[in-house]
């Protein structure tokens, strides 16, 4: 007898208190080791139309249902008495007649009605009759795509998004993603039909909702880390991108809540696996993502030990020193302050000399940090003639000749203090992996798999492309051009990494409900398309998923805001919801003081993130009971049940020192695009309650949020 544990499971015992999901575990523990305990009192469910329903005590008030026939014993779901056993009455286990794939059908006329029905027609007039948005296809063709039988009539019967977002709660999830697909222009395709003679849940289908539990170890990582992290599922359709052979530098792309992540981690698995005697690096842009990337990776794979001493994952910053020190020697890496310090003292010593030309000192460390830094140039001609993408003022020559003089002093004061920047650092570490291929050296990775590849520099990506660019299999990207934050944008291609022909968009987002992800696409634009111009096409994405509909609300002053978000979030905790699955995101530190007062009045305990605890949060079991309250900065990585946004104010979005420290008006652009991505990576963390607040009159960006409310 195989004992496995169901999606539904995991997600009805995420809602319970904390001592109640002690006493859950216990007694599935005690299963799995005798199902036949006598001990147990088990009760068949009588009033369900599948009688391989019984139901197992827990205490007074709580049932664990499960599914028992003589070669297996499932871990269905868990409530209080009443709600177990209404579930186990509304849902039967079937094998698809089609696909062979092991699914809960949802009993028809236990449920509902589902479809709302029409408003009634203005006198006088008759409404025309919608048509049916899949009235043309065949029911073959809906099988295949794994609708249960007992539900055609229902599918044929959709005449609207709205209904189709309805009835995709009662399907299985292979059925509402291809539905929701083809409703929006989409050519999905068909379920896998399963292998005569094979068990209908090794299914892939059937695998994203049923696992089997091998041991009492595998069980209790189960169910320490909830099933609605999706943290380590690849869905069946996107296996062919991790698996496939390509011939040069590939791209997967897609927004928020799509499954980039989880495609990386299973592609650097996959290299890893099927080239053992190669080296696989998973690497991102800061220490943050790149510890929860090493705990994904590590419950992936946590029963193949020998596979993980072939897979490394660091940081590109962790892994440049690393290679720096193993490869050309010490190193000693410049502050951000002591370069800020640095150029203000070059400054200082060129400025008599430049005929009265002045430069604000912020033009004059982006010109810096984003053109000769960056770029690494190192002669008057060079930056004399480069090329200035994403830098909007336009120089003139002699401005140009007198911006070097700054520059030339600055680079000297680096070399007298033994000092390198990041960028040297890279670009020297490129340098030295070239010479490697040259002499013949094996290269120090094989295969490198670059998750948040939306905000890698210009040097990173030239390391990058020295490293491991050049072989088949080589380099692997995964990012969203819409969650570009931290840097601007270049030519990959002029760099010789070229993805051309081999860049895919993922359109099925698991983790954002319908409701939010359309509200957060508002503020980006339908297509996004970076320097060398692939297109990220943005309309297509679908939510598998419905929610409650986003709030957005405008204050006369801080202290109704706070107010209104700490009774939210008491309404978010008397609704069940655990605190640790809550967040509060604000734009800046300065920030940071309404949201902890929200918290205070709320009366819930909260930790403010930093990089470390970011970290920390991102890895599902390892969180403290604590609402979580971070800069939006950090929210990257991270995703909540319940999600505020708050404090998103005039002057804050786009923040008014950014705006300052322009030199050029038409430098503002490159500032309102990364502002925007930031307050759409902080609202698409959420993935069934959002909550953005500000004081009137608010951010420009939240006209672009409908149905905004203002308090009175």
């Amino acid at each position: 007898m195989e004992f496995r544990i169901a999606d539904t499971f995991t997600d009805s015992l995420a809602r319970l208190t904390g001592e109640e999901q002690k006493l859950v575990k216990t007694t599935a523990f005690d299963l799995q080791m005798n199902p036949v305990n006598p001990g147990m009192q088990l009760h068949r469910i009588e009033q369900s139309k599948d009688k391989h329903f019984w139901s197992v005590r827990v205490n007074r008030d709580l049932r664990l249902i499960i599914h028992r026939t003589e070669a297996s014993f499932l871990l269905c779901y868990v409530a209080h008495h009443d709600q177990a056993y209404r579930w186990a009455e509304r849902r039967k286990l079937e094998v698809h007649p089609t696909t062979g794939a092991a699914q809960w059908v949802e009993i028809r006329e236990r449920v509902e009605e589902i479809v709302a029905p029409s408003p009634p027609a203005s006198a006088g007039a008759m409404p025309s009759p919608k048509r049916a948005l899949f009235s043309d296809r065949p029911d073959n063709e809906l099988l295949a795509y794994g609708v249960p039988a007992d539900w055609l009539a229902d599918v044929r019967s959709v005449t609207d998004d709205d209904e189709l977002l309805s009835l995709a709660d009662h399907l299985p999830a292979e059925a509402a993603e291809a539905l929701l697909e083809l409703a929006t222009g989409g050519r999905p395709a068909f379920a896998m039909a399963a292998v005569a003679g094979t068990s209908p849940f090794d299914h892939p289908d059937a695998q994203r909702r049923f696992r089997v539990m091998h041991d009492v170890e595998e069980l209790g990582r189960a169910l320490d880390f909830p099933w609605d992290k999706w943290t380590i599922f690849l869905h069946p359709a996107q296996r062919q991108w991790v698996e496939r052979s390509y011939s040069g530098p590939a791209r997967i792309a897609g927004s928020a809540g799509t499954g980039k992540t989880i495609v990386a981690l299973h592609r650097a698995v996959f290299l890893a696996r099927s080239q053992p005697d190669n080296r696989v690096l998973l690497t991102t842009f800061s220490d943050t993502l790149a510890h929860a990337l090493h705990d994904k990776l590590r419950r992936l794979i946590s029963n193949q030990p020998r596979l993980a001493e072939r897979l490394e994952v660091l940081s590109l910053n962790a892994i440049s020193q690393r290679l720096y020190q193993a490869q050309v020697g010490p190193v000693r890496v410049a502050s951000e302050d002591v370069l800020r310090e640095l150029m203000q003292s070059a400054w200082g010593e060129c400025a008599a000399k430049l005929n009265g030309m002045k430069f604000s000192p912020s033009f004059l460390f982006s010109e810096w940090e984003e053109m000769v830094d960056a770029w690494q140039i190192d002669r008057w001609e060079s930056y004399r003639d480069i090329k200035r993408l994403g830098r909007k003022t336009r120089l003139s020559e002699s401005q140009r000749a007198a911006l070097w003089q700054v520059f030339e002093h600055m680079q000297r004061k680096l070399a007298g203090r033994g000092l390198r920047t990041w960028a040297g650092l890279f670009t020297q570490l490129a340098s030295a992996q070239a010479r490697r291929v040259a002499a013949g050296q094996a290269p120090a990775f094989d295969h490198v798999v670059v998750d948040e590849a939306q905000d890698l520099s210009v040097a990173q990506l030239r390391f990058l492309s020295a490293l491991a660019g050049g072989a088949p299999n080589g380099l692997f990207f995964a990012g969203d051009l819409g969650q570009r934050i931290f840097q601007q944008p270049f030519s990959w291609k002029s760099l010789g990494v070229d993805v051309r022909g081999r860049s895919r968009t993922l359109h099925i987002n698991y983790r954002t409900s319908h409701q939010i992800r359309i509200q957060a696409d508002r503020l980006l634009g339908p297509e996004v398309s970076d320097v060398d111009g692939n297109s990220e096409e943005r309309t297509g994405t679908v939510s598998v998923f419905n929610g409650p509909t986003p709030i957005i609300r405008l204050f006369k002053n801080e202290d109704q805001e706070v107010h209104a978000v700490a009774d939210w979030l008491r309404a978010r905790i008397a609704e069940g919801l655990p605190v640790r699955d809550m967040a509060v995101f604000v734009r800046a530190d300065a920030q940071l003081d309404r949201a902890r007062a929200a918290a205070d009045l709320a009366g819930i305990a909260y930790t403010v993130l930093d990089g470390r605890l970011a970290a920390l949060t991102a890895m599902p079991g390892t969180a403290p009971d604590a609402l979580n309250i971070a800069t939006m900065h950090l929210a990257k990585g991270l995703e909540f049940r319940a999600v505020a946004v708050m404090a998103c104010d005039d002057e804050v979005l786009p923040l008014q020192e950014r705006i300052e420290s322009v030199a050029d008006k038409a430098d503002l652009e490159e500032v309102y695009n990364t502002e925007r991505h930031l307050l759409y990576v902080a609202c698409t963390r959420a993935r069934d309650w959002l909550l953005v607040t500000s004081v009137e009159p608010g951010s420009e960006f939240l006209q672009d949020l409908q149905d905004i409310n203002s308090a009175t």
